[in-house]
């Protein structure tokens, strides 16, 4: 399936046109992403770098304030914020695809112009859900592990993998850890960039995104698990895999949308 072209003036109004997504599609964005990440580098590197800094960030302080069996639930959970930061790279990449070459000035107009627009309402959807997560993360180790501290992050692992409770929790996490990120994609998979490039409202965009991933579930699905998989792997290594894998699934999420949802 060939992307349509952008066209600014495309009215907002009326029920969008969602295409049936398959293999050959995820294969086709995920190629296209790796090219505009390679024709844009410098783009891709610097958004990588900043949302894997503030992961290291957030890791170190963890550390610090002796929180450190927060980290594990937080890794799982970081991605969950991935589809906002890559708003700058769907520009980057709607710029590419219109022939133009992108500038700095112009991407951070327009991710500078979206606090009045209703991506910045999204930002308060997704990092919602990120707290729910780990609510329920520390709820959860209420309820099978006690109320207890770790001294380490290894102590924290070895009493999840080792012992029966620890691994109830493990089992028990991880499945409301992947309904709330099922929901999480769905909603926002393709409702943020269609919120950068169409002029609609937020609840039009989310349900939208909804019907667009029930409409090829078993191709967005593995598309979801693909890219949570390579995230957290990109992660491992003090999150400095982020800055090559963020901004190719950023990019490739793009054409992604534009398959699904043609003007």
């Amino acid at each position: 399936m060939s992307e349509a072209p952008f066209d600014p003036s495309a009215p907002g109004g009326g029920a969008p046109r969602i295409h049936t997504i398959g293999v050959g599609d995820l294969a086709a964005a995920l190629k296209a992403g790796l090219r505009d990440f390679l024709r844009a580098p410098l783009f891709g590197l610097v958004i990588g770098g900043v949302f894997a800094l503030i992961g290291a960030v957030i890791v170190l302080s963890l550390t610090i304030w002796e929180l450190p069996w927060l980290i594990y639930p937080f890794a799982i959970g970081f991605p969950l914020v991935g589809p906002f930061a890559a708003v700058g790279l769907y520009e980057v990449s709607r710029r590419l695809a219109e022939g133009a070459r992108p500038s700095w000035r112009d991407v951070f107009a327009v991710i500078w112009a979206q606090r009045r627009r209703e991506v910045s309402w999204m930002a308060f959807v997704m990092l919602f859900v990120f707290w729910v997560w780990m609510y329920q993360v520390r709820l959860l180790i209420a309820l099978f592990l006690g109320l207890v501290s770790f001294a380490s992050f290894a102590q924290f692992l070895t009493v999840v993998f080792t012992t029966q409770h620890g691994l109830i929790f493990l089992a028990v996490g991880h499945v409301v850890g992947g309904v709330l990120a099922l929901v999480l994609f769905s909603i926002t998979v393709f409702s943020i960039p269609m919120l950068l490039e169409r002029e609609v409202d937020i609840v039009t965009a989310m349900i939208t995104s909804v019907k667009a991933v029930f409409q090829s579930p078993v191709a967005m699905l593995g598309w979801g698990v693909f890219v949570t998989l390579s995230v957290l792997a990109a992660s491992l290594p003090l999150f400095l895999g982020l800055l090559v894998v963020l901004p190719v699934f950023g990019h490739a999420t793009w054409h992604l949308y534009r398959r699904a949802l043609p003007q």
